[in-house]
């Protein structure tokens, strides 16, 4: 992984910002929170970018409201006021928030839209998710719905409107139907790609703002490499 992919205090991609909320278009590698790499995460970046913009005094507050996958990109949204992050945690845990992610895929859908149900179920070992058709012991029940937006040679982009927000959801139930999202090897594609990221991004969020209960919609342009620019011509 490149260092300068990931993102720092001077190149972060502000896509919303207020006295309450931070948005950010994730980078590919970025980790939300800390993990056992060490390496730092996105929640500390953007605590230093808000350190010097505002000239702050002592520790910065910043509370992390969802996560997505190192190598996923997309939407992350952060609380810059402890008044805002436990409104924000009810509106995600009430499913209030309206997530749409793009994924490209080597197989297309056997359908051009519709909606997948499975039962997940997670192996914290090796931080993976396993779709059945059927309820099984310790299983989660897992809901998107997709469409397909382009066809390429060999690839095809896929809307997808997330219903529950289970561990590794897109992934596990993408995988459980043939259609492996582009460079992730965990879930079964044939190859990684080369910035060790996979073709899954964030691509839009829309929620009431937890202060001034106004409705708020963030979009999100995907990262610069050739596929994602062939697919959003």
């Amino acid at each position: 992984m490149s260092e300068n992919l990931k993102s720092s205090a001077l190149n972060l991609q502000i896509l919303y910002e207020d006295n309450h909320l931070i948005v950010i278009n994730k980078k590919v590698g970025d980790i939300v929170q800390g993990d056992k790499t060490g390496d730092a995460p996105l929640s500390e970046i953007i605590k230093e970018y808000l350190k010097v913009k505002y000239d702050k005094p002592g520790n910065v507050y910043l509370g992390v409201v969802h996560r997505l996958d190192r190598p996923t990109s997309g939407i992350v949204l952060f609380a810059k006021t402890s008044k805002a992050l436990p409104r924000l945690n009810k509106l995600f845990a009430e499913g209030k928030t309206k997530k749409t992610y793009w994924a490209i895929v080597k197989k297309s859908p056997d359908s051009e839209k519709g909606i997948l149900t499975h039962w997940l179920v997670r192996n914290p070992k090796q931080n993976k998710s396993y779709a059945h058709k059927k309820e099984v012991p310790n299983s989660k029940k897992a809901i998107l719905e997709y469409k397909t937006l382009k066809k390429l040679d060999n690839y095809s982009l896929l809307e997808i409107d997330l219903k529950t927000g289970r561990h590794h959801q897109i992934r596990a139930q993408l995988a459980a139907i043939g259609c492996f999202i582009k460079g992730d090897l965990k879930y079964g594609a044939d190859r990684s790609n080369k910035n060790g990221g996979i073709h899954l991004h964030a691509r839009s969020l829309e929620f009431e703002h937890p202060v001034k209960k106004e409705n708020i919609q963030i979009l999100a342009g995907p990262p610069n490499d050739p596929i994602w620019n062939d697919c959003h011509a």
